[in-house]
């Protein structure tokens, strides 16, 4: 029984990273879409960096939510804040 619920639990964290990739994907091509028509049809440098900052900023905004949901659930968050010690 015990080895049936690892195998459980190990498809669907697959399957939720499948599906994040996916996701992740399409915003990516959104976003970078975005990007070139606000700052034009070239796929220069600026851009880029304006898309890489973004991303930066969505996936810490993400990292911190997730993390004070595990820990109002009793859960340990993957990233711990040194200042909260």
């Amino acid at each position: 029984m015990n080895r049936t619920r690892v195998i459980l639990q190990t498809m669907i964290t697959l399957a939720a990273a499948s599906l994040g990739l996916v996701a992740a994907l399409a915003w990516n091509e959104a976003i970078k879409t975005t990007i070139q028509k606000l700052f034009g049809e070239s796929e220069g440098l600026l851009g880029l960096y304006i898309y890489a900052i973004f991303a930066t900023v969505i996936a810490i905004v993400v990292l911190l939510v997730l993390g004070r949901a595990a820990a109002r659930i009793g859960g340990e968050a993957a990233i711990d804040r040194e200042a909260e010690g």
